[in-house]
């Protein structure tokens, strides 16, 4: 693996003129993200669930020196496939083109519940509404300068898989085991859109991030039982890196030159759970070119949403 011991997001290149599109952006990892891009002069899109919380936020950045005109607040639902279209088509409205779409928002290991279009929440929310804004903005993105698509996955991708017959988990529901499943998709869902924007000649690069051991709401706002007790007292304080170092992966994914489509970016460290971002193995399950075919129309089929690229 090639390290990248000293990268830090004061290595991240100037990237005024370019438009970054960053899910989740509210706190954690995407508040991290949209904080770093800014500073070095991007135009981030904050695509966020909570308007009001996200204006909040946007008013925190300026105030600590961003400039306000580099912060852009949209609505957007992930679990929602209508929210989706809308934000979509809210982006087509106002912008010839896109840079780089940071597919990072998620929820993680909540009890089982139900989307707007009746999908089993996490596996909607982390990737199916993923692959549909990833979809609908790809020839936005085509358009962009050194455009990619960076899509958040998890070292727990690794303990995942895909029930196909049972991807709602109305027989057998275990929140984390539909929590990894969905980190799964996210992962193989990033390596079939690798191959296809190959095939396709596209100039859009696809590449996949994980944070590592991140504390973060995310694992204490929708998760019960011993798992919220394992994270809140136990993980996060003594294990856990700070979100800004977590979002050093996707920053480097979305930004550092050297990127090239269909990679993995992850933490340095042992067993990969903090660090500087390096390149990191991608699970042999997950890089399955028939299990990347078979998600993929199940996801147009259940999205609606068909991609302009060539199947791999």
């Amino acid at each position: 693996m090639t390290r990248k011991q000293s990268w830090t997001a004061d290595h991240i290149q100037d990237q005024t003129g370019r438009v970054f599109v960053v899910t989740g952006a509210t706190s954690g990892l995407g508040l991290a993200t949209t904080r770093a891009l800014a500073r070095r002069g991007g135009r981030v899109i904050l695509a966020v669930r909570d308007e009001a919380k996200g204006h909040e936020v946007a008013e925190g950045l300026a105030a600590s020196g961003v400039g306000p005109d580099l912060l852009d607040v949209r609505r957007l639902d992930l679990a929602d496939l209508d929210s989706v279209r809308a934000f979509a088509a809210g982006m087509r409205e106002e912008h010839r083109h896109l840079d780089v779409l940071v597919n990072n928002a998620g929820v993680m290991a909540p009890p089982r519940n139900l989307s707007a279009q009746g999908h089993e929440l996490q596996f909607a929310t982390n990737h199916l509404g993923h692959f549909a804004l990833t979809g609908l903005l790809l020839d936005l993105l085509a358009a962009g300068r050194d455009p990619r698509v960076v899509t958040v996955s998890s070292i727990n991708h690794r303990q995942g898989s895909l029930r196909f017959e049972d991807l709602g988990g109305e027989r057998d529901y275990a929140p984390m085991a539909f929590y990894n499943q969905s980190k799964f998709a996210n992962a193989v869902f990033g390596q079939e859109l690798h191959r296809r924007l190959t095939a396709s000649a596209s100039p859009v690069r696809a590449v996949l991030a994980h944070p590592g051991y991140t504390a973060t709401s995310l694992q204490t706002r929708d998760t019960r039982g011993l798992t919220r007790l394992f994270f809140g007292r136990i993980g996060n304080p003594l294990i856990a890196q700070s979100p800004e170092r977590g979002a050093l992966s996707q920053l480097y994914a979305a930004t550092d030159p050297t990127v090239v489509g269909g990679e993995f970016i992850g933490p340095d460290g042992p067993a990969e759970l903090r660090g500087a971002p390096t390149r990191v193995r991608l699970s042999d399950a997950a890089a399955d070119a028939g299990t990347g075919r078979r998600l993929w129309e199940v996801s147009e089929g259940l999205t609606g949403v068909s991609f302009p690229v060539t199947a791999s």
